[in-house]
C-alpha cells in the first residue's frame, strides 16, 4: 500500500542514528555559505552542481536513448509524465528503520522530495517483471529502488536488491543528495545501475558492494542533465552486456576503489564530463562487437545521442591499476579529451590493438561524420610506463607528453583509414629529460620535441628524419621516426597535472 509521510521527527533521535564515517576518513564538507538543497544531517557535507546540457546518436556498450552503446542496447521509451509512483513518499525530517518493498510496475520503494531522511540498518527490495525501465528510468530514476529528488537521504547498512527493468539501487536526480555507505546493492535486469546520478543530482559513496547483472546497468552510472558522485572505497561489479563498470556523464570521484566490468569495456565517458581516480583497481573485458571498428578499454567519445553536452572530457589517474583484458587500451574519437596519469600500473594482453587510439571513426554508430569525426587530445603521462603503439590521423590532433621519468615502449603510426579525404591534424610529442621513448616499429609524427632518449628495444639510437629529408640524427636502429620538425627544446606549458583526492571529496 502506497503512503505519504510527513513526520518531523525530534532532532536528539537524528543525531543518534547517524552513521560514522569513521573507517572512511573525513566525509565531504558542506559548501561555503551553506547547502542550497538543505543542510545535511550532523557530520554529512552539503551539495552544489549544476544541469548538463544535451547535444543526437548511439552511445556505447549498452547505453541508448538514456544509454546506448557499444552493447547496442535498447534505450527503451522517455515518455515520464513528470509524476513518480512510489510505495513510500517523504518530505520531512525522517528516520526509517523498517524493511521496504516494492512490486509495482515503474514504483519506487522510497521517494525522498524533501528534508532530511536516514534509513539504517534494513532491507530494500523491489521486484517487477513488468516495469519497462528505458529511458524514463534513466534520466529521471523512475523505478529504482531508492530515490531522492530533493531533500537528503543518508543510508548505512542497508542491503539493497532489484530485479526489475529500470530498477536502479539508489539514484540521486535533481535537487537530491544522497549519502550511502556500509551497504550492498545487487541489481538483476537492464537499466538497472548501481549507483546513480542524473539531472543535477549528488551522491556519496563510501564503502559499497555493488553488483549489477543486466543490460546498460554500470555498477557506477550517470546519465542525461550530469551531476556530481564521490565514491570513497568498495567494490563495483558490472555483469552485463554493454555494462560497463563506470559510466560517465558527470563530474565523477573515485579513490581506493575495486571496478571491474565482465562483459563490456570498463569505462565510457562521454562529452564534457570528468573522472578521476585515485589508488583504484579498474578492469575492463570488452567483447569484439561487429559494430565496431575496433575494441578498447576505456572510451572517451560524443554519441550525439544527446546523453551529454559537447565539450572536453577529462580522464584521470593516479596510482592503482588498469587492467584490460582485450583490445586496446584507451580510445578517443570524436571529441575533445584530456587524460592524465601518474604512476598506474597498466596490464593488458600481448596482443591489445593499441595503447591509444586517437581517430576518427567508421561511424556505424552515429558518432560524428565520417571524415570529420576525429579526436582533439591531449595525453600526459607522468612517471608512467606505457607499452603499446600510439595511434592517429589527420582529423585528429595529438599532444603527447612523456614526463618525469615515463617511457612509451611502442610506435607512432598515422591510420588514415577513418580519416576520409584527411585534414590538417597533427601528433605532437614532447618528451622531457627524465624519459624516454623506446621505439618498436617504424613511426610517424608531425612534431617532436625531445629532451630526453630515444632508441629502440636494443638500446640502439632511432634516426629521425624530416619530412623533407633532412636528417635531424642519425641512428643504427632498424627503426626511424619521420617528422615535420624536431628540437631538443620541450615546451610542457600544456602538459596536465594532478591533484590529490581530498580536493574533490566534497559535494
Amino acid at each position: 500500500m502506497k503512503k505519504s509521510l510527513s513526520l518531523l521527527l525530534v532532532f536528539s533521535l537524528l543525531l543518534t542514528c547517524v552513521p560514522t564515517f569513521a573507517q572512511q576518513g573525513n566525509p565531504p564538507e558542506p559548501p561555503s555559505g551553506g547547502a542550497p538543497m538543505g543542510t545535511p544531517p550532523d557530520g554529512f557535507g552539503g551539495g552544489q552542481g549544476g544541469p548538463g546540457g544535451a547535444p543526437m546518436g548511439t552511445p556505447p556498450d549498452g547505453f541508448g536513448g538514456g544509454h546506448g552503446g557499444p552493447g547496442g542496447m535498447p534505450g527503451g521509451g522517455s515518455g515520464f509524465s513528470g509524476e513518480y509512483d512510489a510505495v513510500l513518499t517523504i518530505d520531512s525530517d525522517t528516520v526509517l528503520n523498517e524493511n521496504l518493498t516494492s512490486t509495482g510496475i515503474d514504483e519506487n520503494a522510497l521517494l525522498v522530495t524533501d528534508g532530511k531522511v536516514i534509513l539504517n540498518d534494513v532491507s530494500v527490495t523491489r521486484v517487477s517483471s513488468d516495469s519497462t525501465g528505458g529511458d524514463s528510468s534513466s534520466f529521471y530514476g523512475v523505478g529504482a529502488a531508492l530515490l531522492a529528488t530533493g531533500g537528503t537521504l543518508t543510508i548505512d547498512n542497508v542491503n539493497i536488491t532489484t530485479d526489475s527493468a529500470g530498477g536502479a539501487g539508489v539514484f540521486s536526480y535533481g535537487d537530491g543528495v544522497v549519502y550511502i555507505t556500509n551497504s550492498t546493492i545487487n541489481t538483476e535486469q537492464n537499466t538497472s545501475g548501481g549507483i546513480h546520478v542524473a539531472g543535477g543530482g549528488k551522491l556519496y559513496a563510501a564503502n559499497l558492494t555493488v553488483n549489477t547483472n543486466g543490460g546498460s546497468a554500470a555498477a557506477i552510472r550517470s546519465d542525461r542533465g550530469s551531476g556530481t558522485m564521490i565514491v570513497d572505497g568498495g567494490s563495483y561489479t558490472s555483469n552485463g552486456s554493454g555494462s560497463p563498470a563506470v559510466y560517465v556523464t558527470a563530474d565523477i570521484t573515485i579513490h581506493n576503489a575495486d571496478l571491474t566490468a565482465t562483459g563490456s569495456e570498463a569505462l565510457c565517458l562521454e562529452g564534457l564530463n570528468t573522472v578521476r581516480f585515485y589508488d583504484s583497481v579498474l578492469i575492463g573485458n570488452m567483447p569484439d562487437l561487429e559494430q565496431n571498428d575496433n575494441t578498447w578499454t576505456v572510451i572517451l567519445y560524443q554519441s550525439m545521442s544527446g546523453d551529454s553536452q559537447v565539450g572536453q572530457g577529462t580522464f584521470t589517474m593516479d596510482g592503482g591499476k588498469l587492467i584490460s583484458q582485450n583490445g586496446g587500451i584507451f580510445y578517443t574519437t570524436n571529441t575533445e579529451s584530456v587524460f592524465v596519469l601518474r604512476n598506474v600500473d597498466i596490464q593488458s594482453f600481448a596482443d591489445s590493438e593499441y595503447f591509444l587510439r586517437v581517430t576518427g571513426n567508421a561511424n556505424q554508430r552515429g558518432w560524428g561524420k565520417s571524415g570529420a569525426n576525429g579526436a582533439d587530445c591531449d595525453f600526459t603521462a607522468i612517471a608512467q610506463q606505457m607499452n603499446g603503439d600510439v595511434i592517429w590521423d589527420s582529423i585528429s590532433t595529438l599532444d603527447l607528453y612523456i614526463t618525469e621519468g615515463s617511457v612509451l615502449n611502442g610506435a607512432v603510426i598515422d591510420n588514415e583509414s577513418w580519416a576520409g579525404e584527411g585534414g590538417s591534424g597533427y601528433a605532437r610529442v614532447v618528451i622531457d629529460s627524465s624519459s624516454s621513448w623506446i621505439v618498436t616499429g617504424n613511426s610517424t609524427v608531425t612534431a617532436l620535441e625531445c629532451a630526453g632518449t630515444i632508441t629502440d628495444a636494443e638500446g640502439n639510437a632511432v634516426s629521425v628524419v624530416g619530412t623533407d629529408g633532412t636528417v635531424y640524427m642519425q641512428g643504427n636502429s632498424e627503426y626511424s621516426i619521420t617528422t615535420a620538425s624536431y628540437t631538443t627544446e620541450v615546451n610542457l606549458d600544456q602538459a596536465g597535472m594532478i591533484d590529490n583526492f581530498e580536493e574533490h571529496n566534497t559535494l
